[in-house]
């Protein structure tokens, strides 16, 4: 598979690929073994969040490997005060049985000042708890603000949904963050499935003798400042997904990608929580 690697502003890198673990628990033997393997593939950062539920598991999952696991977490907005960012932050670690958080994501807009939470995550890095922190279906403006706060820059990424369906954040944020040297994490970057039966797509997967599943994998991670982190409850599936980083679309595919999927062609607000 190829080598290339998204690098954080703190220096850190990891996969491009990553995995996703938003209901999961249904069947958490198969899942925790899919996690796992997805690791030995260098699938390295595991996002998970205090929402939903799996954080134990992805514990259970990065026992044996934790030093070669990156692990994402967030704090719920409603927890995201001073104090309770702290709090989340002390219940989500003993949930994943770590004594760090690598990158830990304020998930969306809530009704406490980001001043109030990004101080909270500044003492939570310098106290080692988290690695780095960093924020989750914020657009420009809000973005803006995170960066004008003291300690702003310090802010290591932002995730937001993006697909072949919901290609809005394209339009501004995928360069202003780019420029701001800012990854992007996708999260739902197959959609939700939806998509995998549509006609460019199986066009486009038969010439790479891929999958469709592959190919929006491919498409979303073509930007170099973009991580995927689909969901995979399989070694199966795990695997399908890391064949996608393989795949380099050509200008012939890109092209009847669009014009299935046409870019935006003005501002769209950002869809998501």
């Amino acid at each position: 598979m190829r080598q290339r690697l998204i690098t954080f502003r703190d220096g850190q890198q990891v996969c491009p690929l990553g995995q996703g673990t938003y209901q999961m628990g249904r069947r958490r033997t198969e899942e925790i073994q899919a996690l796992r393997r997805g690791i030995d593939l260098g699938l390295t950062l595991i996002d998970t969040a205090e929402m939903y539920g799996t954080e134990d598991l992805v514990g259970e999952a990065v026992r044996d490997c934790r030093d070669k696991a990156y692990i994402v977490s967030k704090v719920l907005p409603g927890n995201a005060s001073y104090e309770g960012t702290k709090r989340a932050c002390e219940r989500s670690l003993r949930q994943l049985g770590t004594e760090h958080i690598d990158l830990y994501l304020l998930h969306w807009i809530g009704h406490y000042p980001f001043s109030e939470t990004v101080r909270a995550l500044v003492e939570l890095q310098h106290e080692g708890k988290i690695l780095s922190w960093g924020m989750s279906n914020l657009d420009i403006s809000d973005m803006e603000h995170i960066l004008s706060l003291p300690h702003g820059k310090d802010c290591t990424a932002n995730q937001v949904l993006y697909n072949l369906k919901d290609r809005g954040m394209e339009y501004d944020l995928l360069p202003w963050s780019e420029t701001c040297n800012i990854p992007v994490m996708a999260y739902t970057p197959l959609g939700e499935g939806r998509l995998r039966n549509h006609k460019a797509l199986a066009e486009v997967a038969r010439r790479h003798n891929a999958t469709p599943t592959q190919i929006m994998l491919s498409w979303v991670m073509r930007n170099p400042n973009v991580i995927a982190i689909p969901k995979a409850g399989s070694i199966a599936h795990v695997e399908e997904n890391a064949r996608s980083l393989d795949i380099s679309l050509t200008e012939e595919d890109l092209m009847e990608i669009d014009k299935a999927f046409p870019a935006p062609t003005r501002k769209i607000p950002l869809a998501g929580w």
